[in-house]
């Protein structure tokens, strides 16, 4: 299996399958291709000649089989291996992570444009609106309701061990994380979970190597720590 991904400080598409796969020990190569290139443009041409596909990424090559988006590549995961537990094997837990997932995949669009993943870099705590507001509350209360109902006592994530559910979180754990948001104790617990998982943190050492910079996913603030001195 082949994974092509961008770069890891700043896409939080790719870390969603890659985590995911690392952490339930799914074996891949990787391609990294740098987001906003000439390289990328060309990789984008030629998988929309070949495969028919968008040539965004992530895109998961399975022999004669690709896959792009993300909430596609995890179903193919769920279906190709049943018995790596990609969803939790309880039913109604089983439900409701599909549920989460996909409100993720579909939604909280303010955050997402306010606060886009940066590894590199940590923020100060500030005022960034109402929307931004309300998509951080309505995900801490999605966490808390997993974990409350599925999770407590059987393991640190939202059902207890690690699923598709985290992996698709993971990218707003570190933007709550990196943005400096003022957070309860729960959502906060649950954050230092997925941010001390040692899959996360291969990928964040990597991303801090990394020597390119994205100018759409560099807010307009002054960083109160550079996590990347190199550069």
């Amino acid at each position: 299996m082949h994974l092509t991904i961008g770069n890891k400080c700043y896409s939080s598409w790719s870390l969603r399958p890659w985590l995911l796969m690392r952490a339930l020990d799914i074996r891949f190569d990787e391609t990294v291709v740098p987001l906003d290139t000439p390289e990328f443009a060309e990789h984008k041409a030629k998988v929309r000649n070949d495969l028919g596909a968008t040539g965004a990424v992530p895109m998961l090559r399975d022999g004669d089989v690709v896959i792009w988006e993300t909430m596609a590549i995890i179903e193919y995961l769920a279906d190709r291996f049943p018995d790596k537990d990609v969803w939790p094997s309880e039913r109604a837990a089983r439900a409701h992570a599909r549920s989460i997932a996909n409100e993720m995949h579909a939604g909280f669009g303010a955050i997402r444009s306010a606060c886009p993943m940066n590894l590199g870099k940590t923020f100060a705590t500030r005022d960034r609106g109402a929307s931004v507001a309300a998509d951080v509350a309505r995900i801490s209360d999605l966490w808390r309701a997993a974990r409350n109902r599925f999770g407590a006592g059987h393991g640190p994530f939202l059902y207890g061990t690690f699923t598709a559910a985290d992996a698709m979180y993971a990218p707003v754990v570190t933007r709550l994380d990196t943005y400096s948001f003022d957070v309860d104790t729960e959502t906060r617990n649950y954050m230092d979970a997925v941010l001390a998982h040692g899959t996360f943190v291969d990928w964040k050492q990597a991303a801090l190597l990394e020597t390119w910079i994205v100018p759409g996913d560099e807010v307009d603030e002054p960083a109160i720590e550079n996590l990347r001195p190199q550069l």
